[in-house]
């Protein structure tokens, strides 16, 4: 094994902390990095550790491959470079000219979050092809919508803050899994006599850390976000200096939250009355008090609204005034970059005149069976893998198995969408090519150079991507640029919080603190108002803030409850990023329980280690059961994503979500999902 000498951390972590690896023959014996990620002072993230351990993985794709099986069978032989790209062009050029280029849809996420392997060469390709456009919702998107609605920007509090914090409520987040570059500053703020709760359907790693830990039926969080509110106002805990100065609409929330009494909200929530009573008078009179929210919650029919009623709470209690309050749940709206330049929409205009169509990647299902004019006829899939992450599993794959669907996957592994590929093509990972890196859990911009040769013949998605732009005769000069002109062009933004970064800092530094405040001192983006809405006031417009249960949930459609009486929620599993690492064999172990409270299994006679069938309308999986005090009754949980193809029955939980989308976003509702579970087997 080569010797890795420095690399920038850039997995697909929330918050990719600002690490310096050294790895000498194979063991990593040194880290360096920003002193305000003390994650990196004394351990190496286990999920660095799992990434060096793949780059060498002896399961590794190192050459192009041609589908010789059937489309799922997995069966290829290798083929050259040239081969490969010659007939990949080929075909989209004929699916083009009968179809349409719209007929052609790129599939991709954040299998990296790197902006040139993600959203760079490949957008330009697509656009000046004029293939259809991704609405790329999947993760985060009615997140997004709900917390732009609060505050108009996508911004939030610095974890380096998170020190200063009295009261800490990590809400639908789990830090020790998904956030491990907060940890640290929660464990000082704790230190110095902070208290740590955590709210959540389950009682995950962090939850059974935590001071105290709030069980919450799934996708009631607007309800207690209002409950809260409600007593709030009502024992008038609010600030009132700072509702008054900086926001909209106060009279008309004290009016709408009157309605959501405790005894209502713990009715709706599944948490006591005094409960909700006793969290509400502590958030509002501890100062500072800062809100960890995670995406979860958003992850629910009204996964927007429920982000939005709890982004409102720091603006009523004015803790957006106090280092260390506030709250986060994404920081990325401060990486304003020259997204233009990079992706080039503007080439759309070349190919069609027009903007090409949009399809919505958490209908992929629906896109691949159902869309016409034109229908789906070709899709190149890369920094993804839908056949395993996206909901209705068997609607996808039923699409991918079409013989009249050319699909390409750009990949390091034999995913399970790679066995549906016609040409299947070796991707580098993030030691491998030069890319800059976003965040959204804090406000560092990071470059990251190759720190080992790919492996075999692998390439770079920008690599593929520019080949295939020169077999298709685009002629158009910036096919021609460098990753470092990319860069540049990047970083030309004019937005003061990029002013003055440049390629030659990164280059020197690694990474760079975006400039959102002067001389190191704290960022505090709300402290005197300036919220991103149009009157610059955070507007509560209560009028549309309301709870309506999910469909799918114990409240909701009651002909659903009494066939599917459990809700299942899948979280991302601690070890995992996604399906990343699902070839692995202790992450598809974890990745195959299903947790559920003793009760719900005694009903069915299914202990600890039972095979067992959890099912609804839309499909089936086998689990393992581990009857433990994770969950409360009513809800079962299955750590996300196993790969489908290391199952005896070849199906992963996604078989089991629905394609109904958030009501803001277009998001999956991967968290409102009813199930009946039984014994399976002996």
């Amino acid at each position: 094994m080569p010797d890795i000498h420095h690399s920038v951390c850039a997995l697909d972590c929330p918050d990719a902390c600002s690490v310096l690896v050294n790895v000498e023959n194979g063991k990593a014996t040194r880290l360096r990095g920003n002193p305000a990620h003390p994650v990196t002072r004394g351990f190496l993230c286990g999920k660095v550790a799992r990434y060096l351990e793949r780059e060498y993985s002896p399961d590794r794709l190192l050459y192009p491959m041609r589908r010789i099986g059937a489309k799922g069978e997995g069966r290829f032989e290798r083929v050259t470079w040239d081969e490969t790209l010659d007939a990949i062009a080929a075909r989209l050029k004929n699916v083009a000219a009968e179809f349409g280029p719209e007929a052609i849809l790129p599939y991709s996420y954040a299998g990296t979050m790197g902006l040139l392997q993600g959203s760079g060469m490949d957008r330009r390709f697509f656009h000046r092809l004029g293939a259809s456009q991704l609405d790329r919702t999947i993760c985060s998107s009615a997140g997004g919508v709900g917390l732009t609605d609060a505050l108009g920007f996508r911004y939030g509090t610095e974890p380096e803050q998170f020190r200063h914090a009295k009261l800490i409520l990590a809400w639908g987040a789990n830090v020790l899994g998904t956030n491990v570059h907060l940890w640290p500053f929660i464990v000082e703020a704790r230190r110095n006599g902070a208290r740590f709760y955590t709210i959540d359907p389950r009682r995950n790693r962090t939850g059974a850390a935590a001071d105290k830990h709030f069980f919450i039926n799934p996708g009631s969080d607007t309800a207690l976000a209002l409950g809260m509110m409600h007593v709030i106002i009502g024992e008038k805990l609010h600030d009132a200096d700072y509702v008054e100065r900086h926001t909209l609409g106060f009279a008309g929330l004290a009016e709408r939250t009157t309605d959501y009494t405790p005894e209502r909200v713990a009715a709706l929530t599944g948490i006591a009355k005094d409960e909700i009573i006793a969290l509400a008078r502590e958030y509002a009179t501890t100062r500072p008090a800062v809100i960890r929210l995670n995406y979860g919650v958003q992850r629910s029919d009204r996964g927007a609204m429920a982000v939005r009623a709890i982004a409102l709470l720091p603006a009523l209690t004015g803790s957006w005034k106090d280092v260390g309050g506030g709250m986060q749940l994404s920081t990325s709206m401060a990486f304003q970059f020259n997204r233009t330049g990079l992706e080039r929409p503007d080439l759309q205009m070349r190919a069609l005149g027009r903007e090409a169509r949009i399809v919505n990647m958490s209908s992929l299902g629906q896109a691949l069976n159902e869309v016409d004019d034109p229908p789906v006829k070709a899709v190149v899939v890369y920094n993804s893998n839908p056949a395993a992450i996206a909901p209705n599993q068997n609607a996808v794959r039923r699409g991918f198995a079409r013989t009249d669907l050319f699909t390409v996957v750009l990949e390091q592994f034999q995913t399970d969408t790679a066995d549906y590929a016609d040409y299947l093509l070796p991707a580098t990972t993030f030691l491998e090519h030069t890319d800059v890196y976003r965040a959204y859990g804090h406000y560092y911009l990071q470059l990251a150079r190759p720190a080992v040769a790919p492996p075999g013949e692998a390439r770079s998605n920008g690599e593929v991507f520019r080949a295939l732009a020169e077999r298709m005769g685009f002629d158009d000069a910036c096919f021609g640029d460098s990753d470092d002109d990319m860069i540049r062009t990047l970083l030309d933004s004019g937005h003061p919080f990029m002013r003055g970064i440049t390629l030659d800092e990164l280059d020197r530094e690694h990474s760079v603190r975006l400039r959102v405040a002067p001389g190191g001192q704290p960022f505090l983006p709300f402290a005197e108002g300036g919220f991103g809405t149009p009157s610059g006031k955070c507007e509560f417009r209560a009028e549309s803030l309301d709870y309506v249960p999910p469909v799918e949930s114990r409240l909701g459609d009651e002909g659903l409850r009494a066939r599917y009486p459990l809700e299942l929620i899948s979280p991302k599993h601690d070890d995992s990023m996604n399906s990343t690492f699902g070839y692995r064999q202790e992450n598809d172990a974890a990745t195959t329980t299903l947790h559920i409270e003793r009760s719900d299994a005694e009903a069915r006679g299914i202990s600890t280690g039972d095979q067992v069938r959890v099912f609804n309308d839309r499909g089936s999986c086998l689990l393992r059961a581990n009857v433990d005090g994770v969950v409360r009754p009513g809800v079962v949980c299955v750590p996300a994503v196993r790969w489908p193809r290391m199952a005896a029955d070849r199906r992963g939980i996604n078989t089991l979500t629905s394609e109904r989308l958030t009501d803001a976003g277009g998001g999956p509702t991967f968290y409102s999902c009813l199930v009946q579970v039984e014994k399976s087997g002996d």
